[in-house]
């Protein structure tokens, strides 16, 4: 590599890095927080809590490296032209085959990266992330738990109450039995055992809703007792942890169709910053905003697909009709460049 191809290299990896380390701490500071918001209720371990968030930070790259690659390309290009580098390269007599010679391989580097991260490493940490989690909600002490905000329990018991010192007090308990049932009771007292948790409740009432009536139960005391459902038994069936073995092992079509799109739209973005603004040095505000509006719209478009419902074959239809507004877009631009 000649030195004016290396130099371009560095300046682009120094605003890439520059980006990456702005948007992934600011990621970061947001999943912590909310981390801490959850978590810290429950009388959890601030390094357990810290130590969780470092799991996320795969996951967080994943996510964000399309953003990171559009704005540090369009940050390091803008220095070049700020700095009339682009014209100097033309003036020594060079192409412009020495900017696309580093372009290339760094769009090599980043597939290839977005591809580990998107198939294999984001989803194997990420699965980790979810088992550690598992494993802090379920060592859950009420007895530790100083403020209470609707902790649910299981996917079917909802509770909230107030404490002073050991009494449980102002007990809200949501559960879903053979009905949806709420009670309500002034005192409480809490035992946690290896798969149960027993509630024995003084001075309240239980409202049982069932075809459209509430029947109403006031106590004095009264006893309820909740298994605790798959307590030790981790599912992790969530497609944000699956590998690209896994998808395959569980023949998860619709996944594996979004994760190739993601490297298609990546590319896309990639392939569309040289044709829209480095092949014929545009770098005004116009042409700028027209490329960060269209890459960042069809990877809006590309998260709302994935989160949508849809069958395998319509999927596959948005997504191609959605990447493709681009293409279109270069194509529209150079019959208007032919007609000029």
């Amino acid at each position: 590599m000649k030195k004016i191809n290396l130099y371009v290299f560095i300046q682009i990896i120094k605003s890439c890095t520059l980006v990456f380390f702005i948007f992934i701490s600011i990621a970061w500071l947001l999943q912590i927080s909310r981390l801490f918001s959850y978590l810290n209720n429950l009388q959890i371990d601030f390094v357990n809590v810290l130590f969780l968030s470092f799991f996320l930070i795969p996951n967080l790259i994943n996510v964000t490296l399309p953003f990171i690659i559009i704005f540090g390309l369009i940050i390091a290009f803008i220095k070049f032209d700020k700095d009339k580098e682009i014209i100097a390269i033309f003036s020594l007599g060079l192409s412009i085959k020495e900017i696309l010679k580093p372009f290339f391989l760094i769009s090599i580097i980043t597939i290839f990266l977005y591809l580990f991260l998107n198939l294999f490493f984001s989803p194997y940490i990420y699965d980790k992330y979810k088992q550690k989690e598992f494993d802090l909600r379920n060592s859950i002490n009420l007895d530790n738990i100083n403020i209470s905000n609707f902790i649910q329990l299981d996917e079917n018991l909802i509770l909230d109450f107030s404490k002073k010192e050991d009494v449980f007090e102002d007990v809200f308990i949501r559960f879903i039995g053979e009905n949806e049932n709420i009670v309500f009771a002034k005192k409480a007292r809490i035992i946690k055992e290896p798969k149960k948790f027993i509630f024995n409740l003084s001075e309240g009432f239980k409202l049982s809703f069932m075809n459209n009536k509430i029947e109403k139960l006031e106590f004095e005391n009264y006893k309820l007792n909740f298994p605790l459902k798959n307590e030790n038994n981790y599912n992790n069936y969530d497609k944000n942890t699956l590998t690209l073995f896994n998808l395959i092992k569980y023949k998860d079509y619709n996944s594996m169709i979004e994760r190739m799109f993601d490297t298609l739209i990546l590319l896309t973005v990639i392939i569309f910053f040289y044709f829209n603004n480095i092949k014929d040095n545009k770098f005004s505000i116009k042409h700028i905003f027209i490329y960060l509006f269209l890459s960042i719209l069809i990877i809006i478009f590309q998260n709302i697909i994935k989160n949508l419902d849809f069958s395998l074959q319509f999927s596959f239809l948005l997504n191609i009709i959605n990447f493709s507004i681009i293409y279109l877009f270069m194509l529209i631009n150079k019959f208007k460049f032919k007609f000029k």
